[in-house]
């Protein structure tokens, strides 16, 4: 009985190192979003000032196929996937819109100056509120939607070649058929 007393401790710690060794072998790319198959939320976002370009809404989405990009200026992420985002809105395969995510104005302007504007319409989240209504957990997120407004893919952080290749561009076609 004694030489149990000893194993318990050494027993609960294999047991919680053994969990926490399959937590670090998980993608965390790949967190499941209780909004897959779901309806996008209702919302209407204003445009981001300094931009040529319309606020975001709900309504904005609805009756197309169409990617939606979380980013912010402050994003490095944000940063790396944007040339991928600017080369698919040049090859016009799907709408693009943004949210831009607890972000400046101005820094968003500017970032879009710079870099260049691949979306449609950008929303203006400063407070984050229509980003938790998607599920967002942090920049970038990219959503999938389809032309009932459901959301049928997402992403959590940059889309990568090899994500656009062998995800996004195969599951928008099927959307498109």
């Amino acid at each position: 009985m004694r030489r149990l007393f000893f194993l318990l401790p050494l027993i609960a710690f294999v047991a919680v190192a053994g969990y926490f060794a399959v937590g670090l072998t998980r993608d965390p790319s790949k967190l499941p979003s209780v909004l897959i198959d779901r309806p996008i939320p209702e919302f209407k976002l204003p445009a981001v000032a300094g931009t040529n370009v319309p606020g975001l809404s709900s309504e904005t989405i609805r009756g197309r196929i169409a990617l939606v990009n979380v980013f912010a200026s402050w994003c490095v992420p944000c940063r790396i996937e944007h040339p991928i985002l600017l080369r698919l809105a040049s090859e016009k395969r799907v709408a693009i819109f943004g949210i831009n995510y607890k972000d400046w104005h101005e820094d968003a302007a500017a970032w879009l100056g710079e870099l260049g504007n691949p979306y449609e319409a950008i929303g203006y989240d400063d407070t984050g509120r229509v980003g938790i209504e998607w599920g967002v957990y942090g920049v970038p997120e990219t959503f999938l939607i389809d032309r009932d407004g459901r959301i049928r893919f997402k992403h959590i952080g940059p889309i990568t070649p090899q994500l656009l290749n062998e995800t996004i561009l195969p599951a928008i076609a099927a959307l498109q058929k």
